[in-house]
């Protein structure tokens, strides 16, 4: 029974591949591979349909930078000063407030990435459009920092002290030993935290659905609106295209391209993790 029961995850996998499978080779039937990978336009429910997922992937990747360039620094300094730094009482309050931070529906950060972060960047940025990426990948990334900073640091709690107290031994500061003995013997769950990240900004829908528009834009310029993978399978499943037509069938080739993007980088952690484990 309890083998049964972990092989749920297994075949909810498998489920999802097969059915993402089957429906986009039914799609890449009417379009070319290709057509899908290389074309510059995106206009599936035109009468002058293109295919090109790249405009897609171009919002996806340019939001889900942002996001980890805020994201994976600021939570990997709050990770090192509540694993090394940080007294008993003010960890012990600070991380559940943290992950808390972590429980707000996207959907909240979405609107106030909409109506307050906007007009912040727009008074730096007087042209900057209504819609935009930047807006987005800025409220995603504080979105994602009690992922990455809840993970790294249960991975620096479990560095042995002995570590810690070998090099106090030899002279070092706090800081030295924190940044050269406890981060690199916690790598393999820090790499983890930004694989986790990773996925997460990959995958996001609702905050770029609200703040960075859906207009499909071949853009990597943070500035202006663009559509990710998510926003159009959410755009599309609302019900409005024809169940079975072509136009439907896209939201399949657009998940399976994001699956295996998002498979993409979790294989690269787990390289990285096996190549920094280290064992005590």
């Amino acid at each position: 029974m309890l083998f049964l029961a972990a092989l749920v995850s297994v075949f909810t996998t498998a489920g999802i591949v097969y059915i993402l499978v089957k429906e986009s080779v039914l799609f890449f039937r009417h379009v070319p591979v290709w057509s899908f990978l290389t074309d510059t336009q995106w206009t599936p429910l035109f009468d002058d349909a293109h295919f090109g997922i790249m405009v897609l992937l171009s919002g996806t990747l340019t939001s889900s930078m942002v996001a980890l360039s805020i994201a994976i620094p600021l939570g990997t300094v709050i990770a090192i000063y509540l694993s090394e730094f940080a007294p008993y009482r003010l960890r012990e309050f600070a991380k559940p407030l943290l992950e808390l931070l972590g429980g707000v529906p996207t959907i909240v950060y979405g609107y106030f990435a909409l109506l307050f972060v906007t007009p912040l960047l727009q008074r730096l940025y007087p042209g900057l459009p209504g819609f935009n990426l930047l807006a987005a990948g800025l409220v995603m990334g504080v979105m994602i920092i009690p992922y990455v900073a809840s993970i790294s640091e249960d991975a620096m709690r479990a560095v042995p002290m002995s570590l810690r107290e070998g090099s106090y031994a030899m002279g070092a500061t706090r800081m030295q030993t924190a940044l050269r003995v406890v981060f690199p013997g916690a790598f393999s769950g820090v790499a983890a935290a930004y694989i986790l990240g990773i996925s997460r900004a990959v995958g996001e829908t609702m905050i770029v659905a609200v703040a960075a528009g859906m207009q499909p834009n071949l853009t990597f310029n943070p500035l202006e609106p663009a559509a990710t993978i998510t926003t159009y399978i959410v755009q599309v499943a609302l019900g409005d295209v024809p169940h079975g037509s072509i136009a439907y069938q896209t939201i399949f080739a657009a998940g399976l391209t994001l699956m295996l993007l998002t498979l993409v980088f979790n294989v690269a952690g787990h390289v990285l993790r096996k190549r920094f484990r280290e064992t005590y």
